[in-house]
């Protein structure tokens, strides 16, 4: 099973995005697990957790820089979502589900 974190500024709307997520991940046959923490947390996560992707919120898009450099130091891929692929829609989850699939590193 993969693993792909979430960041976002408190962690709430990106808790409700990683459950839907990981539902429309898990109906298309992908064996992924989605999960969210906050920006506080962030850095810590990206560097002592074992999730393969970790994704920035647009609303933490600021702290990308940080985040980014934490995850280069352990070899961790980072990367920005965009807003369109942040809305608790179906069509938003569908845009977030295939942003993960191609943001993932490939075993």
């Amino acid at each position: 099973m993969q693993k792909v974190l979430i960041i976002c500024a408190g962690g709430m709307s990106s808790s409700l995005m990683a459950k839907k997520t990981t539902a429309f991940l898990k109906d298309k046959g992908h064996d992924i697990l989605v999960d969210a923490t906050s920006a506080t947390e962030g850095s810590n996560m990206i560097e002592s957790s074992d999730f393969n992707l970790f994704l920035i919120s647009p609303q933490t898009k600021m702290h990308y820089k940080k985040f980014k450099e934490a995850g280069d130091r352990v070899g961790k891929h980072v990367a920005n979502i965009p807003p369109q692929a942040y809305v608790p829609i179906p069509m938003g989850v569908e845009k977030l589900g295939n942003v993960i699939l191609e943001e993932l590193p490939k075993e």
